[in-house]
């Protein structure tokens, strides 16, 4: 969604004309659901999607159709209709969807806000009116976007907002849901998390190249600048070589940052989990066999870690899917790195001994 937000703003910069079209509700199975992004330009051309398929065309179809006008339009789709069977969105659900014709100064303003807040990470709130008399306004469509911390950050139209996005919204740290309340869709972007990936090597590389693609900050760590560098890490974030245990003592470890251990060896593996393990990271993979993990649990146990720190760890680091090779690997790790982000503690595969309450 970010990239679509960034094409949309370099439209309107251009003094071009945009359709926006966005899901704002579902209900049941849909191809996407609410907050996913496309926008149409007046030759047709298109950035984001809505799922693909028809109803992705006929949203599209009418988009066009609204060039130069004024006012956002809704539109619901029930996903059981005849024209949906080519497509293979027999699945009962409904997806309804804003559309609106955008151009100039006011435009520009919120969408520039709202990129900022995207590429700050720190998460935000999309408030869009789409049943008025509800919500107290007279205009379908407005959007307000509303901070980390519930402040007013800016407004498309630049109305007052109604009271209910004046009071407080739930914060997108709480990973709130999308929903309808109030006449208003409740659209909560979640803060990023960062992923640290501590050992540059083929695993480490194949792992970050999915998760920058799944839409986490990748940070880089080991000691080889051959190996941990732009030319081999080109999605990377940032990239810090040093002395592992150097370079890990100087890292604020957040409640957004996971760390990923895929070292060269027994020795840097242990010593990047003794620093990692009692941090405040939400979310600490290791990997290797399970006679390498008990063996270096056991030694960290008799420097002094806690059992409580070591039980919370990801190890062996990722879901089961009989991975063989590196990227086999690294689409499990990332598959668990999606699942602890979008699910919660409840997300990790369950391992013997481990706590998933942390």
């Amino acid at each position: 969604m970010r990239d679509v937000v960034r094409s949309l703003v370099r439209i309107l910069e251009a003094g071009r004309e945009a359709l926006v079209c966005q899901v704002v509700e579902t209900r049941g199975s849909t191809p996407q659901k609410a907050g996913a992004l496309m926008v149409v330009e007046p030759e047709g051309g298109q950035v984001g999607t809505l799922g693909g398929g028809c109803v992705e065309n006929e949203v599209k179809q009418r988009a066009i159709r609204q060039l130069g006008s004024t006012g956002a339009v809704l539109q619901s789709f029930v996903l059981d209709h005849d024209y949906a069977w080519a497509d293979g969105l027999i699945c009962g659900g409904k997806m309804v969807t804003l559309v609106e014709s955008m151009r100039g100064p006011e435009p520009l303003r919120y969408f520039n806000s709202l990129l900022d807040h995207f590429e700050r990470g720190d998460g935000f709130t999309e408030a869009i009116v789409v049943e008025p008399e509800r919500a107290g306004l007279s205009r379908i469509g407005a959007r307000f976007l509303v901070g980390p911390s519930g402040e007013l950050a800016a407004a498309w139209p630049e109305v007052t907002p109604p009271e209910a996005v004046r009071s407080r919204v739930p914060a997108p740290a709480d990973r709130p849901r999308p929903e309808v309340r109030g006449g208003i869709a409740w659209i909560a972007q979640w803060p990023r998390v960062r992923l640290v990936i501590v050992g540059a090597g083929h695993v480490g590389q194949a792992v970050a190249n999915l998760a920058a693609e799944a839409d986490f900050d990748v940070w880089v760590v080991d000691d080889r600048a051959q190996f941990a560098n732009a030319s081999r890490f080109p999605s990377a974030q940032k990239i810090l070589v040093g002395p592992i245990e150097d370079v890990l003592k100087g890292l604020e470890m957040t409640p957004q940052t996971y760390a990923l251990i895929v070292t060269r060896g027994h020795g840097h593996d242990q010593e990047a989990l003794q620093h990692l393990a009692p941090t405040s990271a939400p979310y600490v993979g290791l990997i290797g066999s399970r006679r390498k993990i008990r063996l270096i649990f056991e030694s960290l146990m008799e420097s002094g870690i806690s059992a409580s720190d070591l039980d919370r760890v990801a190890a062996p680091v990722g879901l089961d899917i009989g991975s063989q090779s590196v990227i086999e690997i690294a689409v499990s790790v990332v598959a668990e790195l999606i699942a602890r982000r979008n699910l919660g503690p409840k997300g990790l595969a369950q391992r013997p001994g481990m706590r998933i309450d942390a």
